[in-house]
């Protein structure tokens, strides 16, 4: 099967399912309810045909299997990135119309068929845990400086990540009144990659301090990083809770200058470790904070029933998104949708 993707000729090879309902047995009725998702297929399958769709020449089926593809259930879409011969145009596609979708980009960065393109896209228009996922995936980063500075200039970034990638901040830079609150945020790089080039609007100047922290920080052995990590101050927490080796990462959450803010700005990172959440959830004093109680619900590594039993301490609303997530998993929602089932009688 050949279709149009971006105005490039793309040769997918279709399922027995799928080719049925493009064949002459898929009458229009039939292709219209498979664009709406009504049809009972896999998930992969319906992904397909809905990628077929979108890029086919039928308005209607355009307009509905992109509806169908903003709205599908991330465990649908899960579904289709688990088949590792995934055509890279439907992953870009996927990217594109979810790229806010935490757990579906978890799976997308993962993929092997996932191309450049595709994570430039999401460089560039990410934010929040899908952004720090992509900025911490160093086999992503050494694809393609183009990459890494696209999340530089992403002006959701924020100031440690850009040092941590290689930005250096402007010294003496003048201020104008055109300029005034701005900074060029370029990172050095190979000249033989191609730096992609932006503004990044109402951005503090970073303190030579911070920088210094960062230099330093790569002089560092591991024992002296652990060492700053238990007695350190904000930006070093901020600084070795990225690091890789969780000697160096659990050590900052053992700190005793850690705030409770900073816990729950970890347990809300969908990239934080299983050790990291299993430390949080140790501390009593932590999990008795509301908004710890709740990003430790939405953490796709906080054990289950321990998630489960958090749920009991949320509001009615916060139990109601739950219900409705696409950023948890479905035992999650299942429980949400029975708590708000119970509520009613």
């Amino acid at each position: 099967m050949i279709s149009e993707d971006k105005g490039e000729k793309v040769q997918i090879k279709l399922p027995a399912e799928v080719a049925k309902i493009m064949g002459k047995w898929g009458g229009h009725s039939v292709r219209l309810a498979a664009a709406r998702g009504a049809l009972p297929m896999s998930g992969h399958n319906l992904v397909i045909v809905l990628f077929v769709f979108y890029n086919g020449d039928n308005p209607e089926l355009k307009e509905e299997a992109l509806s169908t593809l903003q709205t599908l259930p991330a465990k649908i879409l899960l579904a289709a990135l688990t088949q590792s011969e995934l055509h890279p145009a439907i992953i870009d596609l996927i990217v594109h119309l979810r790229y806010d979708d935490t757990v579906v980009m978890q799976s997308v960065l993962a993929h092997p068929m996932t191309g450049i393109r595709s994570l430039l896209f999401i460089a560039e228009n990410s934010s929040g845990q899908v952004l720090d996922m992509l900025a911490d995936s160093d086999e992503i980063l050494l694809k393609s400086d183009t990459i890494r500075n696209a999340i530089i200039n992403n002006p959701n970034t924020d100031r440690v990540t850009c040092i941590r990638l290689g930005w250096i901040p402007p010294q003496g830079k003048p201020e104008s009144a055109d300029d005034e609150g701005s900074e060029d945020r370029v990172a050095d790089s190979d000249p033989a990659q191609e730096a992609v080039e932006d503004d990044v609007a109402n951005e503090e100047d970073l303190d030579e301090e911070t920088l210094s922290k960062y230099q330093q920080l790569q002089e560092m052995t591991v024992n002296e990083k652990i060492k700053m990590a238990l007695t350190g101050d904000k930006e070093w927490r901020t600084l070795l809770i990225r690091e890789a080796n969780k000697q160096i990462n659990t050590a900052v959450l053992r700190n005793p200058r850690i705030t409770e803010a900073e816990a729950v700005a970890v347990a809300q990172n969908r990239s934080s470790s299983e050790e990291l959440i299993r430390i949080i959830l140790l501390n009593r004093d932590w999990v008795k904070l509301y908004d710890m109680k709740k990003a430790l619900v939405y953490h796709p590594r906080t054990p289950i029933q321990q998630a489960m039993r958090l749920m009991s301490f949320l509001s009615e609303r916060d139990i109601k998104d739950l219900s409705t997530s696409r950023n948890v998993t479905q035992p999650i929602i299942n429980n949400a949708r029975r708590m708000q089932s119970t509520k009613k009688k």
